[in-house]
């Protein structure tokens, strides 16, 4: 085998990278790879940078393929990573070796969660036996490991083969877990304490675990030791929240937490579970009200100010927080005094800037952006200011509205007053106090993508932006500290809902010469602002149409697209997504309008991708100016259909760049544009597009996850709008070969099924009559070896969609036909056992495509009343009948003029790491979205299609076989019929 040290030192070069991971690709396929890559790992004598290279590609590989149906790690190699992850995470028990153990860990989270129990069987037993009474470098380790797997439990639904699991391990953790605790904990808290980092950070990992066992259920065990644990002064967890030996507090400027607020905050994260799950059992020991007095004590005593602070103080304010949002303990909190109290000593210190967030506004820009950004009360709790603000709002929405509005009320008045009186100096802190406790006292409910959603009645925000907030915009830039700027555009993008439009048409150009500011957050607040102004709604319309901002829409592209080619580097150009997001939603707000300048437009995208794709390293950014480019296709197309040919050509040559060079992150993107731009073809595909085709059928090419859902786009594009070179030449075969190698496929199936519907509506019946054998078969095994809910779904839309077709020799007979050939009398196995019993099942969205595909079937068969398979049929009119008992699914949905909008741009970019460096997963485009197709558009009515139907239906034996069906359920479609004459 080749040397693997090396290869993984060359997997780190950018120049040699590329061929020392397709090196290290195919040694993985032979036998011995894994434990050499795991011997390599814990060996401390080889070169580290290559040890931790090694760690994260064993991570990543076990993550992609250890569950994938085309290339799975060999059972006999899977047998060897489970029998030497865990005693490869001990020998990494030294804090030297944390970097590559935490790579293992997750390596063993990912194995545990498709093997455990069953594969790992001994798993508890290495556990119970490797505690250790001394050696907790080793207990650590351990601890660490049964937290990774024990945490997935937190998030899970009840189910009987999980509660199986959880039982399993109560049987074999549980008693010596505890036992252990106890003596841990017992030792930690002793007097002279050993204070040692690793006893500390044990404690710290079973106190987690503590929270995993008692997540979804409560073991008797712990139960009958409740008050042991959690009594006021005498409780492990409670003596917890009081221990702070000072050799482990660490540095005051270090920004991770100390290990004895690590373990207080994991304390404060557990009794919130118990608040939320158990809070019977804190009422009897009184265990909130002592936490609350301490925390409270703490944070009022004015100590806790540095950066290492910071976590423990977001987190006490959200426990805080969340017992006052309790039933329980609401009448703790109800006092005005205890309010003023808790405002004073709790909120107003920590609503405060501190200085080192001043350095991080000015040397760290984005970083303060991204911290800085979330609205208080939306869960994002990871600043002081979040947390604090948030404890308002608990305050607020407790029934304390009153009280708290005036109390901070007076807060607010006292920190503009002191502005007034000092603006030339240090005033401004007030200010953004009170600007910051006004977002806290008046957002009642809030989401990051609409902003406030709900105010406090008490409160009138417009009149406060109007008479504190917004002169603050207006001022020049030189003359007003930019922290209040940024306020200004903080406060538009919480409540710009709260604002009408002429208000907002007011600050829209306010905001754009703000970009041309050269403090970084003041113009990413400005992009951000302006960004989330322009997708505001009111119902379903757009606030802002494209008249609205014609005129400053380009001179907005130029300023934020310039902002952006500043930054000179592959990283500084994509570091600011936040500048592409709003060139993004210019581009859809401005639609057509912006055809005079398109073409800049496009072509500065393009440079800006050729320059990011050389190290892409944003995967937010590269969503956002792939959507960009897709808008821009889609809005100047449509308004003029000759700029398509402009559009590839500019586009071509960068795509061509992106398949020739394999950037892997970009791919599926390239696959979707081409399928947008190959869709707005009216005849054939140009021969640019048909030079792709045997390309896109290729094994390799599918191989990668993330390229399948463009794929399918792109082909069903070329099945489209290129029929009849498809059928000429055979291609649609190669489809087909695609098409059942995702069928077969445990995590592409559901792709399988959308490409195959893209064949039926396409390629003519006769053309596919010799694929459906093949194909009925496939459905069919894998109907047998690995049936799924989800897959009886597809299973039953895909006869569904090929039944209500009505295309060139493409009906019901054809179908049936080819059930009964692989097995005679299989067609009403199929029906009766599969198909009807998911129909009621079915989504609504899908019941106008059932209708008619079971009226055809009933009508348009003459399969469906033969012998052997006509006792079917009043199963199936039965089911259609109760399909009408439910006319409101039956309809086509309604597309309002902005449906096509899809909401662009507010769908959560999907993404993780997928290889050692840097991968996106798939991410739809949301741009080349349009309005949901309706497959059966040529039925208006189903109901008076269906008696039509039924009416021009010749059977001689009609009456007789709707007499079979169920008349309870049948008799007011029956009367229907007849009243119709039908019958």
């Amino acid at each position: 085998m080749l040397d693997l040290t090396a290869l993984f030192l060359s997997s780190l070069d950018p120049s040699s990278g590329k061929l020392a991971k397709q090196s290290l690709h195919s040694l993985s396929q032979q036998l011995g790879f894994f434990p050499h890559l795991l011997t390599l790992i814990i060996t401390p004598t080889q070169d580290r940078p290559a040890r931790l290279a090694a760690s994260v590609y064993l991570k990543n590989v076990v993550k992609n393929r250890w569950d994938d149906d085309t290339n799975p790690i060999p059972p006999a190699y899977q047998a060897a990573i489970r029998t030497g992850i865990v005693p490869a995470i001990i020998s990494l028990s030294s804090p030297t070796d944390k970097a590559m153990r935490a790579q293992l860990l997750e390596t063993a989270a990912v194995i545990a969660a498709f093997d455990f129990p069953e594969k790992l069987s001994d798993l508890m037993d290495t556990f119970v036996t490797s505690l250790s009474g001394s050696d907790y470098m080793v207990n650590l380790a351990i601890l660490e490991t049964a937290h990774t797997v024990f945490f997935p439990w937190r998030s899970k639904t009840r189910t009987d083969e999980l509660y199986l699991s959880i039982n399993y391990v109560f049987a074999r953790f549980l008693e010596p877990f505890l036992a252990f605790f106890r003596c841990s904990a017992a030792l930690l808290i002793s007097s002279p304490s050993p204070a040692s980092q690793t006893l500390a950070a044990s404690m710290v990992e079973a106190t987690k675990i503590f929270y995993d066992l008692t997540s979804l259920a409560m073991p008797p065990a712990i139960k009958d030791a409740h008050a042991e644990f959690f009594k006021p002064e005498e409780g492990w967890f409670t003596r917890f929240m009081v221990w702070n030996p000072a050799e482990l507090r660490g540095d005051q400027d270090d920004h991770t937490p100390s290990l004895p607020d690590q373990l207080k905050m994991t304390t404060m994260e557990l009794v919130e579970l118990y608040l939320h799950k158990y809070p019977e059992m804190l009422v009897e020991t009184k265990t909130v009200e002592a936490i609350v007095q301490i925390v409270w004590d703490v944070l009022g005593s004015g100590v806790l100010q540095g950066a290492r602070d910071d976590a423990f103080v977001s987190q006490s304010l959200h426990f805080i927080s969340t017992v006052i949002r309790s039933d329980m303990y609401k009448h703790v909190f109800r006092s005005r005094e205890t309010i003023s109290n808790l405002i004073q000593s709790v909120v107003i210190p920590n609503i405060q800037l501190r200085e080192y967030e001043l350095e991080q506004f000015e040397d760290h820009p984005l970083m303060f952006v991204r911290q800085d950004l979330a609205i208080p009360g939306t869960g994002d709790t990871a600043t002081r200011r979040q947390a604090a603000a948030d404890v308002v709002r608990a305050l607020v929405a407790s029934g304390a509205e009153v009280e708290t509005t005036e109390v901070v009320g007076a807060w607010i008045a006292r920190g503009l007053a002191e502005y007034e009186k000092d603006r030339d100096g240090v005033g401004w802190k007030a200010k953004d106090s009170a600007v910051y406790l006004m977002g806290a006292v008046a957002a009642k409910a809030a989401t990051t993508q609409h902003g406030v959603t709900a105010t406090n009645e008490l409160v009138d925000v417009v009149e406060f932006f109007s008479n504190n907030v917004f002169q603050d915009l207006q001022v020049p830039r030189s003359n007003i500290h930019p922290v209040l700027q940024v306020d200004v555009m903080k406060f538009l993008y919480a409540f710009h809902a709260q604002l009408s439009k002429e208000q907002l048409l007011t600050v829209l150009p306010l905001l754009q010469q703000y970009l041309k500011s050269e403090n970084t957050v003041c113009y990413t607040y400005a992009a951000i602002a302006i960004e989330r102004i322009l997708c505001v709604r009111r119902g379903t319309e757009l606030l802002f149409a494209c008249a609205d901002i014609r005129d400053f829409a380009p001179n907005l592209l130029d300023l934020l697209l310039s902002k952006i080619e500043s930054g000179g580097s592959t990283q500084k150009v994509a570091e600011n997504e936040y500048l592409m997001q709003c060139v993004m939603r210019v581009i859809v707000a401005a639609r057509q309008t912006l055809m005079p300048v398109y073409q800049q437009v496009l072509s500065r995208l393009m440079n800006i991708l050729g320059i990011i794709s050389q190290s892409p390293s944003n995967p937010s950014f590269d969503w956002y100016i792939f959507e960009s480019t897709s808008a821009l296709i889609r809005f100047v197309v449509a308004g003029n259909p000759n700029t398509l040919a402009v559009f590839e050509q500019t586009l071509f040559g960068p795509i061509t760049v992106i398949l020739q060079q394999d950037v892997e992150q970009y791919i599926p993107y390239v696959f979707q544009l081409l399928a947008q731009m190959l869709t707005v073809h009216t005849v054939g595909a140009p021969t640019g597009y048909r030079g792709l085709l045997q390309f896109l059928v290729q094994p390799p090419v599918w191989g990668d996850k993330c390229n399948v859902p463009g794929l399918v786009k792109l082909l069903k594009a070329f099945l489209a709008k290129d029929t009849a070179y498809m059928v000429e030449s055979g291609s649609y075969m190669s489809v087909m070969a695609v098409v059942h190698r995702l069928i077969s496929s445990r995590n592409n199936y559901t792709w399988g099924f959308k490409l195959l519907e893209g064949v039926i509506v396409n390629i003519p019946g006769s053309t596919m009559k010799q694929c459906f054998r093949p194909l009925i078969m496939e459905l069919l095994n894998r109907m047998q070896t690995n049936k799924t809910d989800k897959y009886i779904y597809h299973f039953t839309r895909f006869f569904i969609y090929g039944f209500a077709m009505q295309i060139d020799n493409m009906n019901p007979d054809l179908i049936i036909g080819t059930v009964e050939e692989v097995q005679q009398g299989l067609w009403t196995n199929v029906l009766k056992n599969i198909i009807l019993p998911q129909v009621p099942k079915m989504p609504p969205r899908d019941r106008k495509l059932i209708a008619v595909a079971l009226t055809r079937m009933l009508t348009h068969s003459e399969k469906a009343v033969q012998p052997g398979i006509v006792d079917a049929w009043p199963l199936a009119f039965t089911a259609l009948a109760k399909l009408f008992s439910e006319p409101q699914h039956l309809k086509s949905s309604p597309q309002s003029p902005s449906d096509a909008d899809v909401e662009i741009g507010l769908t959560q970019i999907d993404y993780e790491e997928q290889t050692a460096g840097y991968q996106s997963a798939y991410s739809r485009l949301v741009a080349l979205e349009g309005p949901t197709v309706d497959p059966v558009a040529y039925v208006v009515n189903v109901q008076e299609y269906f008696v039509k139907e039924i009416a021009a239906w010749k059977e001689p034996r009609k009456g007789t076989l709707i007499g079979v069906a169920d008349q309870s359920v049948t008799g007011a479609v029956v009367a229907t019929l007849r009243e119709a004459g039908a019958i």
